[in-house]
């Protein structure tokens, strides 16, 4: 079933790192265990290799010359609980067999380089990647879920991790795919470089390397408290935490909840790194006093205070009166006209209305000269008068101009110019009625 994916992933590990330290007994066990939980290609060519492994290592100690008390007894001890002893038996069974070198180590160092066509082909087209395009290294889309991004990154840890994938450049498209995955499995990071397009993590990007969350299951607390790491994780370490275990034996050490330090160790006879957390949250004081209620809320009390001072003018205020509605055309209801004193265009109102309106009565002030709010009125109706005619005169040059284009042709040849004259000569009623206002030439 697909839940026990997990799982068998997890024994899939386990059986690679029994088989690394020589216990082909365990590691066929783990194997078996996986290909029972969730059937899958790696588990069964790793079950294929460990019993040509065992099949091989039985042959050679029959054919040793021992006795076959003896032999049975050192394959059930070798079954039961593999000892430094019986993987050095084995390795020398082999060289002495084989022709090979002498050294054992060696020799499982050059299985580990082994790899296949498809695994080259995909550290091929990882590092053919830019460092930074992280949706490209995990081959997924911009827009796809988290649970995309951890499936692409399984799918590629599986087949670049070193110790299943000795192609040259595996090492690096491993670390490449480990960085693309700490990145956009963490939302505020996958944030971030979604708006830069650069590494979230890098100095100039103005974010914490410690701000990351870890791939799933990984709990700050678990390596050292809430503080985080002030550098970024290593890929074995990413691995580590993402598979629950590691290829090839990981252990983990710190000094507690605690402790600032931090480290790892990959392997028999592998590498160890140490890290020193320095950004430990400080205790505060038990004695700091709390700030006053009356500061925290004194912002709050400014902008409601200047709020109050913008808005107290229009409390006061009156509420000045509309202009009074109006047409350029005579209607039931516009059935008076009126006639602007500066361009002279004609307008229409409502006789109620406008007898009702500030500004009648500034008219029957004025002996029915224009006062400032009349004259501020018909402005606005010239405006607006005018501004429709330049509309009118301006698609009205456009429309001849059309036909002029359309008449004349590409090149003239067989052009009625006397048609194209008349065209030209045609006369834009808005436009006309503009010039004779003054208001173009």
């Amino acid at each position: 079933m697909e839940s026990n994916k997990d799982e068998a992933l997890k024994c899939l590990t386990i059986a690679q790192n029994r088989r690394n330290t020589g216990d082909l007994a365990a590691a066929r066990r783990f194997c078996q265990k996986s290909l029972a939980l969730f059937s899958t290609s790696e588990a069964e060519r790793l079950l294929e290799l460990i019993e040509s492994e065992a099949a091989s290592d039985s042959a050679q100690a029959s054919s040793s010359g021992s006795s076959s008390a003896g032999a049975s007894a050192s394959a059930s001890a070798a079954e039961t609980h593999p000892s430094s002893s019986g993987a050095r038996q084995r390795h020398t069974a082999s060289t002495s067999g084989g022709g090979e070198k002498a050294n054992g180590n060696a020799t499982g160092a050059q299985k580990k380089r082994d790899y296949t066509p498809e695994q080259a082909a995909v550290v091929k087209r990882v590092r053919s990647c830019k460092v930074t395009e992280y949706y490209e290294i995990l081959s997924v889309k911009k827009d796809c879920e988290e649970a995309e991004i951890k499936k692409a990154y399984r799918k590629l840890a599986l087949s670049l991790h070193p110790d299943k994938n000795g192609a040259p450049g595996a090492d690096e498209a491993f670390k490449l795919v480990s960085k693309a995955f700490q990145v956009l499995s963490d939302s505020q990071k996958r944030a971030a470089y979604d708006r830069h397009g650069s590494d979230p993590e890098s100095r100039f990007s103005g974010m914490s390397s410690s701000a990351g969350r870890g791939p799933p299951g990984f709990s700050p607390a678990t390596f050292g408290g809430g503080g985080g790491f002030e550098g970024e994780l290593s890929p074995e370490d990413l691995f580590n935490m993402f598979f629950g275990g590691g290829m090839g034996g990981t252990g983990f050490g710190g000094g507690g909840p605690t402790s600032p330090v931090f480290s790892a160790s990959f392997g028999p006879g592998g590498f160890r790194t140490t890290r020193v957390r320095t950004n430990m949250q400080q205790e505060r004081p038990q004695n700091a006093e709390p700030r006053s209620m009356f500061l925290q809320l004194l912002p709050l009390f400014l902008l409601f205070a200047f709020s109050f001072i913008n808005v107290l003018p229009s409390l006061f205020a009156s509420t000045p009166t509309p202009d009074p509605r109006f047409s350029f055309s005579p209607s039931v209801r516009y059935n008076v006209e009126r006639q602007t004193g500066s361009l002279g265009v004609k307008y229409h109102v409502n006789s109620a209305e406008f007898s009702g309106h500030p500004i009648a009565a500034e008219l029957a002030r004025n002996g029915n000269n224009p006062g400032p709010e009349l004259s501020r009125f018909e402005k606005t109706v010239e405006k607006l008068f005018t501004q429709d005619l330049y509309t009118q005169c301006q698609r009205g040059m456009e429309q001849k101009e059309r036909l002029r284009d359309q008449e004349v042709g590409l090149f003239g040849i067989g052009t009625d110019w006397e048609k194209v004259k008349r065209i030209e000569a045609q006369p834009v009623e808005s436009c006309v009625q503009l010039r004779k206002m003054g208001l173009i030439k």
